[in-house]
């Protein structure tokens, strides 16, 4: 049994249609309001900060994914989040399950120098610091021999569906609604984005080779690295028309942020948005060469086209 925990997201829903097309057709989708992706998945309804939920969602799994998102609240994040990690590291040292988390880069510093598996975690605000704290309380479990785990860590998403981001809602979304897009502080630095099937696919992958487990990986992006002008370059040439665009200063999300709830909360990610943003995968590029990585190129056609 293959357990996805967070299953609803599109982290969730893309792992168990790669897990199911490659690796196991027993998988257990399990969130509030979990819904069938395939016929033969089994459905568990769960809240992961109930210890005795978390532990009924993990009894009797192989391997279990810990993909849960939460909406942009850094309260709610403080709240949570450090709960379900540690339920779910109790539940999985338990049943003897393996644990594969799904982690982000918001605890990495915002400045231009590439970002490995090894870079210190320089948190730089509230949900940073969270997101610090829980890979931290992981990595401690993995050193112990408390729970046999990996880290899969990935930068900002974009990609089709209901795929959320900021490149996504502001630049990307904005386009095929045949809107003017929004460039968050610079049009001119290089981006490090990872394409959602390929964030979905490489973990499915890690956490089906067992060499793979007790680190951290940074998972596949593009290594050609384009700044959101050449992004919207080559959404002119996939739409055939021409698209100007708007560059949104720092400004505006500082003094919006006081009056704009989701403005405040994306605030403390933009130090990352004023220079080039450089995400090392090359570590897993060179244990799993085979790995097919969506170009940039490729991404916008397909949201676009």
């Amino acid at each position: 049994m293959h357990t996805v925990l967070g299953a609803n997201g599109p982290i969730g829903e893309e792992l168990a249609k790669e897990l199911y097309r490659i690796f196991t057709r027993d998988i257990r989708l399990v969130s509030r309001n979990p819904a069938k992706i395939h016929d033969t998945d089994q459905l568990v309804k769960a809240d992961l900060t109930d210890p005795e939920a978390a532990a009924r969602a993990v009894e009797g799994s192989e391997v279990a994914y810990l993909t849960v998102g939460l909406p942009m609240d850094s309260e709610l994040w403080e709240r949570q989040f450090p709960v379900m990690m540690r339920n779910v590291i109790g539940a999985c040292a338990t049943y003897g399950t393996k644990l594969v988390f799904f982690d982000n880069t918001y605890m990495y510093p915002g400045t231009t120098t590439p970002q490995t598996e090894s870079t210190r975690f320089e948190p730089n605000g509230r949900k940073g610091r969270v997101r610090a704290e829980i890979a931290n309380t992981l990595l401690a479990a993995m050193a112990a021999g408390t729970v046999d785990a990996v880290i899969c860590r990935a930068p900002e998403f974009y990609g089709p569906g209901k795929t959320k981001s900021l490149t996504n809602s502001l630049v990307f979304d904005r386009i095929k609604a045949g809107r003017r897009p929004f460039v968050p502080v610079s049009a001119k630095t290089v981006r490090s984005l990872i394409w959602t099937p390929d964030a979905s696919r490489a973990m499915a992958l890690i956490g089906n080779t067992p060499d793979a487990y007790g680190q951290t990986w940074h998972l596949p992006v593009d290594p050609h690295r384009l700044t959101y002008a050449e992004l919207i370059g080559v959404a002119e040439e996939v739409t055939g028309r021409r698209i100007p665009y708007t560059v949104l200063p720092l400004a505006v999300f500082t003094v919006g942020g006081r009056f704009v709830g989701p403005l405040g909360e994306v605030e403390e990610l933009l130090p990352r948005y004023r220079g080039d943003n450089v995400f090392d995968s090359s570590a897993f590029t060179r244990r799993f060469p085979d790995f097919a990585v969506t170009s940039y190129r490729e991404g916008v056609t397909e949201i676009l086209a």
